[in-house]
């Protein structure tokens, strides 16, 4: 089940492979996940020493009075990959022109995983070009169902 989702990605970049990671969040972020609270807009996965991270994802705080006093919504969550994932994350950053980007948070048997992937950004002719065929999929799906 999809609780928080990047509705803007496919629109701004073209996906060339996915994978699945799991999140380490504290308890009340994974409560406030599961409210379908939070923001993946302008986030993207980060490798630093041997371990990768989700950057610019805000969770908002749970029960805003009971939240620790030092609590930073928009700090770097660690994913949970396995080594060779880790390098394949690592040589994708490393190319010019492709950036890792988190599709949705989801949860899976009781955890919160997310999905993320290695994409291309889209030139506004590719987005002018998907923003067509949208439209006249969307313009033939009338003309069938009116028939």
């Amino acid at each position: 089940m999809e609780l928080i989702t990047y509705k803007k990605a496919t629109l701004k970049y073209h996906p060339l492979e996915t994978m699945n990671a799991g999140l380490e969040l504290t308890g009340g972020e994974v409560k406030s996940v599961r409210n379908k609270l939070g923001s993946l807009e302008g986030s993207r996965v980060v490798v630093r020493g041997g371990e990768a991270f989700i950057t610019g994802m805000t969770i908002p705080p749970y029960q805003v009075a009971n939240t620790p006093k030092g609590y930073d919504p928009e700090r770097p969550r660690r994913l949970l990959v396995t080594k060779q994932e880790l390098l394949e994350l690592a040589a994708a950053e490393s190319k010019k022109g492709l950036t890792i980007v988190p599709f949705s948070l989801y949860n899976y048997r009781g955890l919160i995983k997310a999905r993320i992937a290695i994409v291309r950004g889209k030139g506004k002719e590719d987005r002018r070009e998907d923003l067509k065929k949208r439209e006249a999929e969307r313009e033939s799906a009338r003309l069938l169902k009116n028939r």
